[in-house]
């Protein structure tokens, strides 16, 4: 291949290190944030499909390396806009999950999708 044709790691796509430290984040901060949240959020059960299926192990690792990218930026308290604004705050969360999602689709079962309504279900009674 050309030199002039960009490799998709220049662009930070497919790079499994920035995978597992998306992974990580995701392990650690996850629960806890859902659990302070989970009420309050109306694309909380896409959340949590969302993150079934990425630790799936018969989601696909791109599919994967997708959602955990969209799942760290809803853990990480650096968003465009802070989560402790009122309404608004996890508006850009929501819109970077549900765009990743919708491109995965395929991949969220309607097994994470029950899991994920379990889940909430526990989490909100």
């Amino acid at each position: 291949m050309s030199d002039r044709y960009a490799d998709a790691t220049d662009f930070g796509l497919g790079d499994e290190a920035q995978a597992r430290r998306d992974e990580d984040v995701v392990r650690r901060g996850f629960w806890p944030k859902v659990k302070r949240v989970a009420a309050k959020l109306p694309f909380a059960e896409d959340l949590l499909a969302g993150y079934y299926c990425a630790f799936d192990r018969n989601t696909p690792r791109h599919v994967q390396v997708s959602l955990l990218s969209a799942l760290a930026y809803f853990v990480l308290p650096f968003d465009a806009i802070p989560d402790v604004i009122p309404v608004l705050g996890y508006t850009e969360d929501a819109a970077v999950l549900a765009t990743v999602v919708r491109m995965v689709a395929a991949h969220v079962s309607p097994k994470h999708h029950a899991a994920a309504r379990r889940t909430l279900d526990e989490l909100t009674h």
